[in-house]
């Protein structure tokens, strides 16, 4: 009978062993049998349950030996809670006053930067481990542009991953000075890069409009008022950095036909001027893929030259051809990082139910306020104090705006590579 069984024709020859060792052996043979007898239907009534012992085994071992320990180590213990490591994105913004840069230094101590102060934040509230500040690579630390010397920011993306503590915003800005804030926090995918995957960039400029006052003027008189007009002409100048052009002129270490030259601007506007402190100001804003070193600061100092009467319209032209145009350099003072866009990752992740869009709607008032309290009063008062528009304004009759000489074969000579580690070519303006 139980031979008609096919899933239970193992016992029955089992059990057939067994008889006949009793015949033959006696009880201490028997016993034996039996035990193999038990063995066998245990296992056979294993396979029976689940269909598939092996794969059951196996995956008994793959849960034991490596998911396990993958949980482990993607998670951080403190006391008896357990903080699991995310990918996230922080929204920062910070007054560079005083600092070189944004881009951290690792073992060079002698130039501070906003990193240095964000990562002793990190290590402080128990975000990430003590070693992982050395080698932020261990983090999948990456930020959005790379700010140079005395440039602020209002809306800096960071990406990286941390363990999410509880109250992390606050525990990170209790270990930060007031001038650098964490405004916003948000999950983003496990291979998301604030750089690789921004669309564009906006940035904006902020200068006394007497920057705008032809060269026969006083350029230390601040009384001067821009009128109608002479914004209407700066607003079509900058107009006509719109769409794709070669920028070579407007970086250093790139060359007429090096296609990394070439950069493609969405808008770039002048503001109506305002009066703060008994001087009048005017904020220009820039939106664009990306910027190269300097690339800002020379399309914005380039209008200020033709406006004022030291070169004609024509220079913005010329300077998009392969001969090389001296392009003069407008301070770094001013300039500040406002927005980063992601468009195409708020398209494809922003509503798939397990990710927010990286938009930061309900942080505005949050970033405006910062900027009141830090970055606008610092801009004005470093201006006042130490006058770098006045300084620089009268270096402009030292250039040669009519030269059409052609670039030396020095200047022709392309770069290994176009884009050195940590420059951020293509990713923000910069010195």
């Amino acid at each position: 009978m139980l031979r008609s069984w096919p899933g239970l024709r193992p016992v029955a020859e089992a059990w057939a062993r067994a008889e006949r060792s009793w015949r033959r052996r006696g009880i201490r043979s028997c016993l034996a049998m039996a035990e193999e007898l038990r063995i066998v239907t245990n296992c056979q009534a294993r396979r029976l349950k689940s269909g598939n012992g092996r794969e059951e085994e196996e995956d008994a071992k793959q849960e034991e030996n490596g998911h396990e320990a993958k949980r482990l180590k993607a998670s951080h213990e403190d006391g008896n809670k357990k903080y699991p490591k995310r990918k996230i994105v922080l929204l920062m913004a910070y007054s560079g006053k005083g600092y070189h840069g944004m881009q951290r230094n690792v073992g060079n101590s002698q130039f501070k930067t906003i990193e240095d102060d964000l990562v002793s934040a990190l290590i402080r509230s128990g975000c990430i481990p003590e070693n992982h500040g050395e080698d932020m690579k261990k983090m999948s630390f990456q930020r959005c542009a790379r700010t140079d010397k005395g440039v602020s920011a209002a809306g800096q993306i960071v990406s990286l991953k941390v363990w999410l503590i509880e109250d992390i915003l606050r525990k990170i800005n209790d270990y930060l000075p007031a001038h650098i804030r964490i405004l916003g926090l948000k999950r983003v995918t496990g291979g998301f890069n604030s750089k690789n995957k921004c669309d564009a960039r906006t940035y904006s400029y902020m200068l006394p409009t007497f920057a705008f006052a032809h060269k026969d003027c006083d350029p230390r008189d601040e009384t001067y008022r821009l009128s109608p007009e002479t914004l209407e002409r700066v607003n079509r100048l900058l107009a006509g950095y719109k769409g794709t052009h070669n920028f070579h002129n407007f970086t250093s270490q790139k060359g007429p036909k090096d296609p990394s030259a070439k950069r493609y601007i969405m808008e770039m506007y002048c503001e109506e001027p305002f009066v703060r402190d008994g001087m009048e100001l005017a904020v220009i804003k820039v939106k664009g893929q990306s910027f190269m070193m300097h690339q800002i600061r020379k399309m914005i100092g380039l209008v200020i030259a033709i406006v004022k009467g030291y070169a004609s319209e024509a220079i913005v032209e010329r300077s998009w051809g392969e001969e090389k145009v001296d392009v003069p350099k407008a301070p770094g003072l001013g300039l500040v990082l406002e927005q980063v866009h992601f468009e195409r990752y708020n398209r494809r992740f922003g509503n798939d139910g397990f990710h927010e869009p990286l938009e930061w709607a309900g942080e505005e008032e949050k970033i405006a306020a910062f900027k009141e309290q830090f970055i606008y009063p610092t801009i004005v008062k470093t201006e006042k104090e130490e006058k770098s528009m006045v300084s620089w304004l009268e270096t402009l009759s030292n250039h040669d705006f009519s030269s059409t000489a052609s670039r030396t074969q020095a200047d022709n000579q392309e770069p290994k590579n176009s884009d050195p580690e940590g420059s951020d070519g293509c990713g923000d303006d910069s010195d």
